[in-house]
């Protein structure tokens, strides 16, 4: 049986929650606990010394410790439907995308938030390691958020799925992070109508309650 250590209320977590929920994937969930910092105790490094969920245990031993990885053996191991996408011209736009929805949208939020919240000081970076916080990247990564809601709009506005023509990995990550955006108090507004047309799609899949 397959195993997510997972933590409810954290953006990352989620991706892979829907993508196992796309795929119709049997698996066992442990919650680890980020309130209370449960994912640097000494029981979580022993699973995941990176400290940071998901990861993911596969029945065959491998611990998985980043949505990348999951998401490339969940996709070749249970290829229905196909999440990543089928072509090489396919796989290359699904790729592309994701690597810009987690660059512009997911990493601008994080910097905007992790800069910024007094729960979060000197913990400005996911992982073992303590970094303080530098309040003007917070700043910079709000600007980026806009500006990514903006690019996301106008990919949108003659696309009915961020890549390939289909629904991808590339969507389960633009989902989350327009949702995540919220903690920094952004979200699509009247500006944006084809990112809020393609939001209230995605809101019909089962999985985005997740």
């Amino acid at each position: 049986m397959i195993t997510l250590y997972d933590a409810s209320s954290a953006p990352s977590p989620r991706r892979a929650r829907i993508l196992l929920a796309e795929k119709a994937v049997a698996h066992e969930t442990i919650q680890v606990d980020l309130r209370t910092n449960e994912q640097l105790g000494e029981a979580y490094r022993k699973i995941n010394p990176l400290c940071t969920v998901p990861a993911l245990l596969t029945e065959e031993g491998l611990l998985l410790t980043d949505n990348a990885a999951i998401a490339a053996y969940v996709d070749a191991r249970y290829p229905r439907p196909p999440l990543l996408g089928v072509t090489p011209a396919e796989r290359a736009e699904i790729a592309s995308w994701s690597w810009r929805i987690e660059f512009e949208g997911l990493m601008a939020i994080a910097e905007a938030m992790r800069n910024s919240a007094p729960s979060l000081a000197n913990r400005a970076l996911p992982g073992p390691v303590d970094y303080p916080q530098i309040p003007e990247l917070a700043q910079r990564g709000l600007a980026r958020v806009q500006q990514f809601f903006v690019t996301l709009n106008e990919r949108l506005a003659d696309h009915p799925f961020v890549a390939s023509g289909r629904f991808s990995v590339a969507d389960i990550i633009a989902v989350v992070a327009v949702d995540f955006a919220r903690v920094v108090k952004v979200k699509p507004t009247d500006q944006h109508p084809h990112l809020q047309r393609w939001r209230a799609a995605m809101a019909e899949r089962p999985s985005m309650s997740l």
